[in-house]
């Protein structure tokens, strides 16, 4: 056992996503029989959907240093992106935290490879699913909707925005996982967007296996927490 870190999440990214961070975290660390030390920093969601969109990738990095710096403060020992599509500018962060960064995608490679996963279809930014997430998949290929990325990112980012989902949101986000499975090969849909769970939130069986990257990220981060992993 390792020395159990204080996690400090950069939040508001959105609103919703930080909630089930919040809720799925400190239920894996209390499963787990350990206390958490935790600190929420907030980050404004407009800022980084503009420097996304932008690829400002070095504007962004600076407002996440800032934010970095605050959690370095209140004692964290690492800081966490609550977004997928705010890890666009991670490497340009990393180069200017004051803290460890721990990636929300860099486990997911192993974990497809893990499970037996050859192929699997992304719902989420329109950077996410442009980039195969940003490229950084080896061993799993990655396919998204490319004739339809800008539509379904711009809806994806009105529903982070909102905070909540419709029923029309949750009827198109079904169906582009049900054609990448029946067309592309998909073996299982990747929510690569934290505020998928709003859509995917267990209440309806899209018919298809769904693997949402933030539980491989807060399972990463609940382990660090209580010393059960290393930096």
């Amino acid at each position: 056992m390792g020395k159990p870190l204080h996690i400090g999440l950069i939040g508001g990214i959105g609103v919703a996503a930080t909630v089930v961070y919040y809720q799925r975290l400190t239920a894996a660390v209390a499963a787990l029989g350990a206390p958490l030390e935790l600190t929420i920093v907030q980050a404004d969601v407009q800022e980084l959907i503009r420097n996304n969109l932008s690829d400002n990738r070095a504007a962004q990095a600076e407002v996440y240093a800032r934010l970095i710096d605050r959690l370095a403060a209140a004692g964290c020992d690492c800081a966490a992106i609550t977004s997928l599509g705010g890890h666009f500018c991670f490497e340009e962060t990393v180069a200017r935290s004051t803290l460890p960064l721990v990636s929300a995608v860099a486990p997911l490679d192993d974990y497809f490879a893990a499970e037996g996963l050859r192929r699997v279809g992304l719902l989420g930014t329109r950077v996410v699913m442009r980039t195969r997430l940003y490229g950084q998949l080896a061993r799993t290929e990655a396919v998204a909707l490319d004739t339809e990325t800008e539509a379904l990112g711009q809806r994806y980012q009105d529903m982070a925005v909102a905070g909540c989902c419709t029923d029309e949101d949750r009827a198109a986000f079904f169906d582009a996982g049900h054609r990448m499975v029946r067309d592309m090969g998909a073996e299982a849909i990747v929510l690569a967007g934290t505020d998928l769970n709003l859509a995917f939130d267990g209440a309806q069986d899209p018919g298809y296996r769904i693997i949402d990257a933030l539980d491989v990220h807060v399972d990463l981060l609940a382990r660090l927490a209580t010393g059960s992993a290393s930096l």
